[in-house]
């Protein structure tokens, strides 16, 4: 099979799935560069002030974003097996994948 008549077989991706994939990537950056937001020093938690935590949080936040939109995008968009460097197209057929 051509590899432009494999890649034209291919399944669509999801675009519904890559938006919400981009919103959890985008979530934490504008989360952080929204500084009025929590630049604030009244409240503190353990001694530190409130920006502090807040920023500490969103390390966590953003990986916990960050593997949720890679996982979201493995499933947006299926995987198709690759067989010297051309998909294949059995789609999976262990037999003839060597």
């Amino acid at each position: 099979m051509d590899p432009d008549e494999i890649h034209r077989s291919a399944p669509p991706a999801r675009t519904g799935l890559l938006v919400v994939a981009g919103i959890l990537v985008a979530a934490p950056i504008v989360a952080l560069m929204w500084v009025s937001s929590y630049a604030k020093a009244e409240h503190r938690l353990g001694g530190f002030p409130f920006f502090i935590w807040y920023q500490l949080l969103w390390v966590f936040l953003t990986s916990a974003c960050t593997y949720a939109a890679y996982r979201i995008v493995l499933v947006a968009r299926p995987h198709r097996p690759m067989t010297n460097g051309v998909a294949d197209s059995t789609f999976g057929n262990e037999e003839d994948v060597r």
